[in-house]
């Protein structure tokens, strides 16, 4: 076979650029579906194709202009997808995709293979929401069972008088799901990638800490986690790339509780808290993902000194200020600031969680408010 050299992604966002800017240095050429037009962050990487209907005339475009077809956001149209499919290769497959559209598909597939999570009940009327806060005790998390990320789509009931508020604020997007609050020691993420001959490899546990449901800052590797843990982070991983039968990344959300781990959600793609492995790992989960959906060798997932990624959310600093700390990595998206809207990142590496953390707080006070607030190391 032939070597394939173009790769379709469908999304032009952040994740869409940084999928083109891994893709080039190994002499790959990107081209992107995106509805939205050519002022996305991917235009500086190649094509931008698609409409908003999809016309014919455009998924025929998009369609001739890659070998292999991937996607940025799972939050996408499956029939389209379908119509590349039909065609050329899209990974990860269409499997992958249909689960981690839905959330109760998803939790349902954690159950299968016998990942922990929450206890959850599905949530059709006020009447089984009522039920569930009886079921599952208060406070419950209630979502939208589809298109939630970066804490949309998501209400917290503490009291039975939130009710009404949380259906009315939810309840036209049903069937929902409530969760059983957990009472978490922190949040984590386990990312690994799989390629098309079923080898796979894992990069370590990243601890995340969100502000107002958004990602605000990730440490790698996550500080004092056990071999026992990072073992059961790998094994839940293993077994859902083997069952999707999943070629590129995947992302598992994690709970770290006094019982262990929890599954909370899964990305079927790269994500926000592996942004750290662009200058942190000896191949960073872009390169990996291109690597494997275009039928590459792997590269190695190891994080040799911790680093940290902080999203600018809102506001963009100076750069100047940004750059004039050592070590200091800034990307920025090329995305007008608008409040909460992930506009770039940051990462640094060191040789201790402590240095990293005094870097951090350098960092800290050169960024906007109330960013600067958010940052807890």
């Amino acid at each position: 076979m032939s070597p394939r050299h173009h790769l379709g992604v469908f999304g032009g966002g952040q994740l869409g650029r940084m999928l083109g800017l891994a893709a080039a240095p190994l002499g790959l050429s990107c081209s992107f579906y995106e509805p939205s037009g050519a002022e996305c962050p991917a235009a500086l990487l190649g094509p931008i194709l698609g409409d908003q209907k999809h016309s014919p005339e455009a998924v025929h475009a998009f369609l001739d202009s890659a070998d292999v077809f991937t996607y940025e956001f799972e939050n996408i149209d499956v029939g389209l997808v379908e119509r590349i499919a039909r065609h050329k290769p899209v990974y990860p497959g269409l499997e992958s995709l249909r689960l981690t559209q839905n959330r109760l598909y998803e939790k349902s597939l954690f159950a299968e293979l016998s990942i922990p999570t929450a206890t959850w009940l599905a949530v059709n009327s006020l009447a089984e929401l009522k039920t569930a806060t009886s079921a599952l005790g208060l406070p419950l998390v209630l979502k939208t069972t589809t298109q939630g990320y970066d804490g949309k789509g998501q209400f917290i009931l503490r009291s039975t008088g939130d009710l009404m508020d949380a259906w009315q604020h939810l309840g036209t997007s049903s069937p929902l799901i409530a969760e059983q609050f957990i009472a978490f020691r922190r949040e984590m993420s386990i990312i690994a990638v799989r390629d098309q001959q079923g080898n796979t490899a894992t990069y370590p546990l990243t601890e995340n800490i969100h502000l107002k449901g958004i990602l605000s800052h990730s440490l790698t590797p996550a500080p004092e986690v056990t071999l026992s843990t990072q073992q059961t982070a790998n094994r839940y991983i293993d077994s859902l790339l083997t069952r999707l039968n999943h070629v590129g990344v995947l992302t598992l959300e994690l709970f770290e509780t006094d019982n262990g781990l929890l599954a909370n959600e899964m990305a079927p793609r790269v994500h926000n808290s592996g942004h750290w492995s662009i200058e942190g790992a000896l191949c960073s989960q872009f390169e990996n993902h291109v690597r494997a959906v275009l039928g590459l060798p792997l590269g190695a997932t190891s994080c040799p000194r911790p680093t940290a990624m902080i999203n600018l959310i809102g506001q963009i600093p100076e750069r100047a200020d940004i750059l004039s700390i050592p070590g200091a990595h800034l990307h920025l998206y090329g995305k007008s600031p608008r409040p909460g809207r992930k506009l770039g990142h940051i990462t640094l590496s060191a040789d201790s969680h402590a240095e990293l953390n005094q870097l951090m707080l350098d960092i800290a006070r050169h960024l906007p408010n109330p960013m600067a607030l958010s940052l807890r190391p």
